[in-house]
Parts: C-alpha cells; sequence; structure tokens
C-alpha cells in the first residue's frame, strides 16, 4: 500500500517563491494525499514584518493538499532551528517525512519519486535519505544511484534515520578526525565541507545541513538521487537572506518521471564523478561564504 509522507515546508517572507513552491508541488497528481504542514518563522528584524505578514495571508489561501496546518512562529528562530524542530516534531507521531523550503520549484514528478523511494528503502538501515535534487553535469547517471551522506534541497527521511542527527559540531569533527575521514569527507578540499563544520563550531554559521551530512557520514549512510533532478532551487536570485543572484545550480528539471527500482547502496562511480565535476566548476567561481549560504541556508 503507497504511503503519502507528510510534508514539511519551511516559509519566511518571500511571497514570490512561496507561491511558486506550492504551485508546482500542485501539479503533483500526489499532492491531495499528502498532509502539508507549513513553518512560517517569525520577522527578525521590525522592516521585515511586512512581507512576513503577506506570506502568512498567502498561505491561509492553499488548498489541493489532503490538510493544511500553518505554525506561526511569535518569534524569530531562524531556519536551522525551524527545520530541525519541526522534522523532530513531525517524526514523533510519523515514520517519515518530506522536507522542503520556500526557494524549490518542483517537477509534477517528484511526490511520485518521493513517495516510491521512501517505500522502497524504509527499512534499509544503510539509507538516511532520499534527494529530489541532482546538481548539474554533464556526466551520463543511472535512473537513481546513492552517495554518502546527506544532502538538503528536497529531500526525505524516516524517523530511525532522523534519530543518527547529532546536532554536535564539535563531536562530529573529532569523529571525523579520529576516524581519518576528513579528506573523503570533505572532497579531498574540494566542497569546503570542512570549513562550513569549522565555521558552525566557531558560531559563525549555524548551519543545521553541514550536521545532517556529517552524521550521516559518519554512520557510513547513503542518500539516494534521481539522475535527472526533480528540483530547481529558484531562491538564487538575490532576494533570499542567504544568498545572492547565480545560475550555477540552474537544472531543468526533469520532463518524464524517474524509475524507482533497488539499485545498490554503495557510492556510485558516476555519481561521484558528477559531484566532483560540479566542485571543480563551482569552488572557482564562488567564494566559500557564499556556498555556504548556498548551501546550508543561514
Amino acid at each position: 500500500m503507497q504511503t503519502f509522507a507528510p510534508i514539511a515546508l519551511f516559509v519566511y517572507k518571500r511571497l514570490y517563491h512561496t507561491r511558486k513552491t506550492i504551485e508546482s508541488l500542485l501539479l503533483n497528481p500526489e499532492a491531495s494525499q499528502h498532509r502539508l504542514i507549513i513553518y512560517s518563522d517569525a520577522p527578525k528584524r521590525a522592516q521585515d514584518k511586512p512581507a512576513v505578514q503577506e506570506v502568512r495571508n498567502y498561505l491561509k489561501t492553499i488548498a489541493g493538499f489532503r490538510s493544511v496546518e500553518i505554525l506561526e512562529r511569535i518569534e524569530n528562530a531562524g531556519l536551522s532551528r525551524s527545520i530541525i524542530e519541526g522534522v523532530t516534531d513531525i517524526l514523533q507521531s510519523s515514520d517519515s517525512v518530506i522536507i522542503l523550503e520556500d526557494d524549490l520549484e518542483l517537477s509534477p514528478y517528484f511526490l511520485r519519486y518521493m513517495n516510491e523511494a521512501l517505500d522502497l528503502y524504509a527499512s534499509d538501515e544503510k539509507v538516511a535519505s532520499i534527494h529530489g535534487y541532482m546538481y548539474p553535469s554533464s556526466v551520463k547517471l543511472p535512473e537513481t544511484f546513492f552517495m554518502r551522506g546527506a544532502d538538503c534541497w528536497g529531500w526525505g527521511t524516516w524517523k530511525r534515520a532522523w534519530k543518527k542527527f547529532n546536532p554536535d559540531g564539535k563531536l562530529l569533527l573529532q569523529k571525523l578526525l579520529d576516524k581519518n575521514l576528513i579528506p573523503e569527507f570533505d572532497n579531498n578540499g574540494k566542497s569546503g565541507n570542512l570549513k562550513m563544520l569549522k565555521k558552525q563550531i566557531q558560531r559563525k554559521n549555524d548551519s543545521w545541513a553541514i550536521r545532517w551530512h556529517a552524521s550521516i557520514f559518519l554512520e557510513d549512510m547513503y542518500t539516494l538521487y534521481p539522475g535527472k533532478s526533480l528540483v530547481r532551487n529558484i531562491g538564487n536570485d538575490g532576494q533570499g537572506t542567504h544568498s545572492k543572484a547565480s545560475t550555477l545550480f540552474e537544472v531543468d528539471l526533469s520532463p518524464s518521471p524517474v524509475k524507482v527500482a533497488p539499485v545498490p547502496v554503495t557510492e556510485d562511480k558516476a555519481g561521484r564523478l558528477a559531484f566532483a565535476q560540479f566542485y571543480n566548476r563551482l569552488k572557482p567561481a564562488l567564494p566559500i561564504r557564499f556556498l555556504r549560504r548556498i548551501f546550508y541556508g543561514y
């Protein structure tokens, strides 16, 4: 029997982006079967109040899902705390969850892929999450493939995997050092993961995603990726709190469904090549500060 995981959507003050996310989500035939839980963060500054209220007014008009729940914070929590607490809360009563932010445009086949993959790998202890976005690459990729660690643009996970999340960045770094995993974790210095984690420890960022990735990487667990992206990030237009304009992450949404079938839970060679190719092109073009903002939302 098909399982329809609840969808957690985290929004702040960008009405255009939030509307695009919802509209694209509703183009998925399965949307009407899903419970949608929206976490609306409170304004961080007085000047943000009108934009936050504009988004909240729109949220009250949303229909087309099995149910819509809107949780409005009265104090600003920030993205990291919002996601950690929101995902933890939903997984108290659900075995799985799909997580979205307010700057993601989705393929009409996104929910089909997420539901099928969450069902297929639900009991596989080596699988930590399902990811909907795939980085631009010229490498020929399989329909789906695994990479070690976790990711953060349109993803889903299970209660059993989220229990592996460790919010203590200092402890995560020490474990990576003890196990001599830094070169692999940092893609030989190309991904910036090590710098991101160190900055989080120094409280120069508040990234939830680098800690999620490190937690899963240390557990030797894997994330499933589609060979064709089912998610497009529309937040790189310079309007976001943590982003500047960039086209380096731009992808075309898959024009057809991604077939979900069992594949070996081990890091895929073509996937590794595609990731390396992307990092090689990305790092010279953007400063590490921008990479942290783009990937880890703080």
